[in-house]
């Protein structure tokens, strides 16, 4: 496995691939844990190279706290690479991605970019649509993988590829969980042991929603959840919506000509979890 921190000296190893080889691209921001490493698996299942990066982008970061925060762990990421097949590992600086000028472009995502999590998050779709571009135009993979966990973002991506016309196939893998159903996330790591036991209510919540949401109407689902939300004091409900998977409005009602799924946002103290089912 090699390790690249230049774009200069990537582009020219990559260049050495023979033109009917496929790469396979899984963009991180380090930290990795099994969620990553199933992404990384259904690359090499696929492809005849795998590229991973590591950089934690940031413009995608509201709080200049929260990019502080980040857990940076690029040995341990390295060392846990070399135990699957992960051919090529990028780990550039911001000043090697972004030169002197660490901003975001502005990007149209046809209204995607304003519900949910950009509700919440202003300008963050923007950082992610830069690094991703920026990344695609870098290592020009055949396919591009990303998990489920993180849905809006992989439909805004989608969208970002089609807009600009990229020629490269983005995959959504489903989200990779622990064995009491809590999404993995990088961020799990910081939580406390009190947090982290109050934490698989999220998907146990997600779980119920899906079964209420075969006989309850969407109002009656969003009202019970923001309920079992407040019977606790450990997990404070940021949002939960059930949309179209398309558009990822919110849905007024069930329609079962389309594909619906529920997304939720938690904060356990200053720490941000979120997670989505298909309905």
């Amino acid at each position: 496995m090699l390790v690249f921190k230049s774009i200069k000296n990537l582009q020219e190893y990559i260049s050495s691939f023979s033109a009917d080889k496929t790469i396979g691209f899984v963009p991180t921001m380090g930290a990795l844990h099994k969620g990553h490493l199933s992404l990384i698996n259904s690359a090499s299942l696929n492809n005849d190279f795998v590229v991973v990066s590591i950089f934690v982008n940031p413009t995608q970061f509201n709080k200049a706290e929260d990019l502080k925060k980040y857990p940076r762990t690029l040995e341990a990421d390295i060392s846990l690479l070399n135990k699957v097949k992960c051919d090529v590992v990028f780990a550039p600086t911001a000043n090697e991605m972004y030169a002197d000028k660490v901003e975001s472009s502005s990007f149209n995502f046809d209204g995607l970019e304003h519900l949910m999590e950009g509700e919440f998050r202003a300008g963050h779709f923007d950082g992610v649509g830069t690094i991703v571009k920026k990344l695609f135009e870098i290592v020009n993979p055949t396919n591009a993988y990303f998990g489920e966990k993180d849905f809006q973002q992989l439909q805004i991506i989608k969208k970002m590829v089609a807009k600009n016309k990229l020629d490269v196939n983005v995959i959504g893998c489903k989200i990779f969980r622990e064995d009491d159903g809590l999404a993995m996330s990088s961020r799990n790591t910081l939580l406390t042991s009190e947090q982290r036991k109050a934490a698989p209510l999220i998907y146990k919540t997600l779980k119920q929603v899906r079964e209420k949401f075969e006989t309850d109407c969407i109002e009656d689902c969003i009202n019970w959840v923001k309920n079992e939300f407040k019977k606790q004091p450990i997990l404070e409900l940021e949002y939960f919506q059930i949309a179209d998977e398309e558009t990822l409005k919110q849905a007024p009602n069930n329609n079962s000509k389309k594909n619906y799924r529920a997304f939720i946002a938690v904060f356990a103290d200053k720490i941000r979890l979120i997670d989505n089912i298909k309905l």
